[in-house]
């Protein structure tokens, strides 16, 4: 087997001479690489940061190079990716037909790769630790890097034993677990906003802060995905990546830099710290699934009568979980993590809410809303709710709410994840130890879920979700149209 060498890690690139790459994009024919992936890539290259850049596609459907090149040429238009450099990446593009567990399949892969070589396996979980277990009786040219979409594995175990797999073949530093939610323009937000703003870090603390919700709501429903998503559902798609990354990002600690060793370690201080609040999975968690409605005048079946369901499976379309952070800073406040499809609004946001203050003095009326920091995603949006003197009476209290756009990124986020590859840069990727304490946060509700100790309820499609919250929700009209 072939050693690889670790790249510049903490290096980010400068935009100099690069050396030739190959991106092996195994599971090319999926939906993931037809709405994401290749419109990301398409943007990068458009910048024409990532010259000298071969696309290799990959997958068991029988195309050919012309069907394949319409696939990427497409894909490409959807995200107005233009330019000579964009044209030369359709124009030399290939495709082979191939099994990726298969030994011989991938060494047939392997021998049309040239020059530094980046694999993105744009595969499920299981297929990916066959794949990376057929490598490692292969080798891999030195260098190369390995990007691998969420779900990481499928529990604690299966992430351990992919992570041991991994890394017999490259170094950890060499391996992107990529999350695309946390595109750089919004890590950088977040960390902007805390670090860089002395008037709001020192508030964001258990002295200060009440609660916080972390909600990603959408309007679609199952939208054709039922091969990946009806064995995974909300909790496993949503909370036990995005949604804890982001968490990570709000709660932990100033790092010393923004170089990945830095950044990274401080997000696995505070995971590590992180569990169900009070430890009761069946108090603090609730599940759902979409019966059948209308979402902005489209009508949807529910949940259960989709194509390629099984409804016996009994998978979420809702998930909702409170946790808590056991640091110093953060202890005693309750974290909610909620996520749904087919509701009646697309909201992306953590939303801080503020404890109210010792005492409104005598004679201000009016106050019956706490303070709120918002964060938002998609757009990309801060928000500032607060009690202020309003007009008419000038004893009565109003709340006001003060926006401000974030500064859009240069690129979308699997763009800016696929960058971080080509470039050697690992920031963006998630580090091996917290996939799997990720996994191990969300096992409690897992398994008491699988027991049936939490029923399954069932909320019409195009509403708010499920009656009821597990904290005071935030009031509904922060919700975006």
């Amino acid at each position: 087997m072939t050693t690889s060498q670790p790249g510049p890690a903490d290096k980010p690139a400068d935009g100099g001479d690069r050396l030739p790459q190959t991106l092996l994009l195994l599971g090319a024919t999926g939906d993931l690489a037809e709405r994401l992936l290749l419109p990301g890539l398409g943007r990068l290259v458009a910048t024409g940061v990532q010259p000298n850049l071969m696309l290799l596609g990959s997958g068991m459907d029988d195309w050919d190079n012309e069907r394949w090149r319409r696939r990427v040429s497409d894909a490409f238009g959807t995200a107005d990716a233009t330019g000579h450099r964009v044209q030369e990446m359709i124009r030399d593009t290939c495709y082979m037909k191939a099994n990726v567990t298969r030994e011989e399949d991938l060494r047939r892969l392997l021998a049309n790769c040239h020059e530094q070589l980046v694999i993105f396996f744009a595969l499920p979980p299981a297929i990916t630790a066959r794949a990376a277990e057929a490598l490692t009786h292969i080798g891999l040219p030195p260098g190369t890097r390995l990007m691998l979409e969420k779900p990481f594995g499928t529990d604690a175990d299966s992430a351990r034993s992919l992570n041991d797999v991994l890394a017999r073949l490259v170094p950890e530093e060499q391996i992107y677990r990529i999350d695309h939610f946390l595109g750089k323009s919004t890590v950088m937000n977040i960390l902007g906003l805390r670090f860089a703003n002395r008037i709001f870090e020192p508030m964001l603390s258990s002295a200060h802060v009440a609660c916080v919700d972390i909600v990603f709501d959408e309007t679609l429903g199952l939208a054709g995905r039922a091969g990946y998503y009806d064995g995974a559902g909300a909790l496993m798609d949503m909370v036990q990546s995005h949604l804890l990354q982001v968490l990570s990002l709000i709660t932990m600690d100033a790092p010393p830099t923004l170089a990945a060793r830095d950044l990274r370690g401080r997000k696995a201080q505070v995971l590590r710290a992180t569990r169900v609040w009070k430890n009761d999975p069946v108090t603090w968690s609730r599940r759902a699934r979409y019966a059948a409605g209308q979402v902005s005048g489209r009508r949807l079946l529910g949940y259960a009568d989709e194509s390629g369901v099984d409804p016996t499976r009994g998978t979420e379309t809702f998930a909702e979980v409170v946790l808590s952070v056991d640091t110093w800073r953060w202890a005693g406040v309750p974290f909610r993590l909620r996520t749904g499809k087919a509701l009646a609004a697309r909201r992306k946001e953590a939303v801080v809410t503020f404890k109210q203050p010792p005492r409104v003095p005598t004679g201000l009326i009016g106050y019956d809303q706490p303070d709120r920091l918002r964060i938002g995603f998609g757009p990309d949006r801060l928000g500032l709710d607060v009690n202020i003197n309003g007009p008419g009476h000038p004893l009565e209290l109003d709340q006001a709410h003060l926006v401000a756009d974030f500064g859009p990124g240069e690129l979308p986020p699997y763009g800016e994840v696929l960058r971080g590859a080509l470039d050697g840069d690992p920031t963006l990727s998630v580090r091996g130890d917290t996939a799997v304490d990720c996994w191990r946060i969300v096992a409690p509700v897992l398994e008491c879920w699988r027991a049936g100790a939490v029923p399954l309820q069932e909320y019409p499609a195009g509403c708010q979700g499920p009656d009821g919250s597990l904290l005071t929700p935030v009031p509904a009209e922060s919700a975006e149209s």
